[in-house]
């Protein structure tokens, strides 16, 4: 079997941020790493489950809303994919993936999603974990460019 691009980026080089993954046709893949790779800390279940629910509502009520593919974790922990229609410039990408951050850390009240009749596992929230990881990467994201979305 071929090695999937994502398996192909040296991990133990990654550093928290935003980076282009891939581009296959018109949809680009962004990878949203919000933990070091390897690095022994790691998204919690519950923070990750809530960021998800919060990250992926923001974006799909966003301006960018028919642009959005997909919103969701990584299997690993370290952050998330974001996959948009490439109408959507890297620029208003970083500033789509700021504001939703933004959104998150700020976020208070009801999980949206997160009844029973909506959500697989709807006990499974950190909303606490959620905002303090957000908050930690709209230090890493303040100032971020198109130049720094290369692996």
């Amino acid at each position: 079997m071929k090695t999937i691009a994502s398996f192909t980026v040296d991990h133990d080089k990654l550093e928290k941020g935003m980076y282009i993954s891939r581009i296959d046709g018109d949809a680009v893949t962004y990878d949203i790493r919000m933990k070091k790779p390897n690095g022994g800390d790691y998204l919690t279940n519950g923070a990750l489950h809530t960021f998800e629910h919060l990250f992926a509502t923001y974006a799909r009520n966003s301006e960018y809303s028919d642009s959005v593919i997909y919103v969701g974790p990584m299997g690993c922990l370290t952050g998330f994919y974001l996959i948009l229609r490439d109408n959507v410039s890297h620029e208003q990408a970083i500033r789509l993936v700021q504001d939703s951050f933004r959104f998150v850390a700020d976020f208070s009240g009801k999980i949206p999603g997160s009844e029973r009749k909506e959500c697989g596992n709807y006990l499974l929230h950190d909303l606490d974990g959620a905002k303090a990881v957000a908050k930690d990467m709209l230090t890493v994201l303040d100032g971020y460019t198109e130049g720094q979305l290369n692996y």
